[in-house]
This record gives C-alpha cells, structure tokens and sequence, in this order.
C-alpha cells in the first residue's frame, strides 16, 4: 500500500506540469481520501452549510501561503483592485457557502494553479504552491458531491462568484493571476470561519 500511495503522490505533485490523465483519477481521488483519513486530522473540518471538508489542516495552508506571501505579492503591481472584495464575502449564509467555496476552489485549480506552475517554479515557491494546490483538490472532492443537492437554490452564492470572476477577467491575465495569488490570505480568512478544529 505504501508504494502504491507513493506513486500516486507523483501524480499529485506533477499534476500542474502536465493535466493528469484519465487513469490517474483514481489514483489521486484515492490519495485524497487516504490522506483525509490518516492520525492527526480526526475533529478538524470545514462545515460549508451541509458539505463537510475533512483532512484539510488550517494551519497548513496558512504556513505554505505565508512561505511564498512575499514573493507573490511583490509581483503585483495592481493595488487599486481587489479581486476577493467584501461585498464578496461579506454575510455568506451556510446555504451559500457550499455552492460558493465550490466554485472559488474549482476557479483556483482549473484556471489559476494551473496556470501559474511556471511562475511557482521560476521563483521557487513549487512546494509551497504543490501543499495549497493538493489541499485544494483535497477540498473540491466532497463538496462536489453536494452539486446537485444544493447547486439549485445558490442564485445569491453565483452572483458573488460571477462579481470575483469578472473582476479577474477585467486584469491582464498575468495580472490577475498574480493577485488571485496574492489574495489567497483574504480567501483563507473567510474560510476559517467554517473550520471546525
């Protein structure tokens, strides 16, 4: 077992190198659900109204975002715009959450991790960068099974996500994958209002 989790972990690591193919989703779902269940992570959880996020340590993400916080933020040059405003994530109710967060993490690893590996590597921040990704991937999974309990009654939650992605769509691309990096401290903090330790 523990050789075979390893070279699923690979997978995991490289995935913003290359997408992972269809035979290595298993492989990585099974790693995520391996890892939400190992010692040490029993009573910590995010509750997002009815989704429950298990195996995500706060304190984890917090150490990898301020590992690379200065460098990121030292890349952007846009300081007159927020991406992640406070009529975005103010007053959030549990209902909205789920869709909500659902569609922040799912933004963060289909449009900005993916497209920001180049630049993780350039200013060598790769592992801080894998350790949020991997976490995040780690979050989307059971959420996602929620989709379509709760997807039909999140009008509210999609227009909050819809203000964020079109502020992001309104940057330069380079731009504004640089500040949603840099507002990853923003994120985290409306996030640990739903953490459970």
């Amino acid at each position: 077992p523990l050789r075979a989790q390893s070279e699923c972990a690979t997978v995991t690591v490289t995935y913003p190198l290359r997408p992972p193919s269809a035979a290595a989703l298993p492989c990585l779902g099974l790693i995520l659900l391996l890892w939400s269940q190992g010692p040490g992570v029993q009573g910590q959880e995010f509750r997002f109204g009815p989704c429950r996020v298990e195996g995500v340590v706060l304190q984890e993400l917090w150490e990898a975002f301020w590992d690379m916080k200065d460098v990121v933020q030292a890349q952007d040059n846009v300081t007159s715009v927020r991406l992640l405003r406070k009529e975005i994530l103010q007053n959030v109710s549990e209902a909205e959450s789920c869709y909500f967060i659902h569609s922040l993490l799912k933004f963060y690893l289909n449009t900005i991790f993916k497209n920001y590996h180049a630049k993780a590597v350039k200013f060598r921040i790769l592992r801080s960068f894998s350790t949020l990704a991997n976490n995040f991937a780690l979050g989307l999974g059971p959420i996602s099974n929620q989709e379509n309990e709760m997807f039909s009654i999140s009008e509210n939650a999609r227009r909050r996500f819809l203000l964020f992605q079109g502020a992001f769509k309104q940057l330069d691309r380079e731009a504004a994958l640089t500040k949603a990096f840099g507002e990853m401290d923003i994120l985290l903090t409306w996030m640990q209002k739903f953490y459970q330790p």
